[in-house]
């Protein structure tokens, strides 16, 4: 067997089990975190220039999407639905910051319509 051909042996196999691996969901959880978005695990900057929803970790936090439901140069509201029905809600002008169970959510700045935000748990 050539060089060449261990090679392209070697490759199939791991390309196989990577295959496999991924199809099976057993990907690390950073990687299962980083396949629904980068604020699932609750720590990222966003910059949102309208009402949006942001998901994030149902198990972790008690509530699987922050809706940012206004945003002015004097405040920004958030919201959110608990997996248990709860409402949570709260708002906060630039420099400010929410916490909603265990997530913060903190407002950085505004500028016309567009606030950016930094998440951290």
């Amino acid at each position: 067997m050539s060089t060449g051909m261990r090679w392209r042996t070697a490759t199939a196999a791991v390309t196989t089990t990577m295959a496999a691996t991924l199809g099976l969901g057993l990907m690390s959880p950073v990687a299962q975190a980083a396949a629904h978005g980068p604020c699932y695990d609750g720590r990222c900057k966003v910059t949102v220039s309208r009402p949006t929803s942001i998901k994030v970790d149902s198990h972790r936090f008690g509530f699987g999407k922050l809706r940012i439901t206004h945003i002015s140069s004097r405040s920004v509201k958030m919201a959110a639905t608990t997996t248990g029905g709860a409402r949570l809600s709260g708002s906060t002008s630039p420099g400010g910051t929410v916490r909603l169970n265990n997530l913060s959510i903190g407002v950085r700045s505004v500028s016309g319509h567009k606030a950016k935000l930094v998440l951290s748990s």
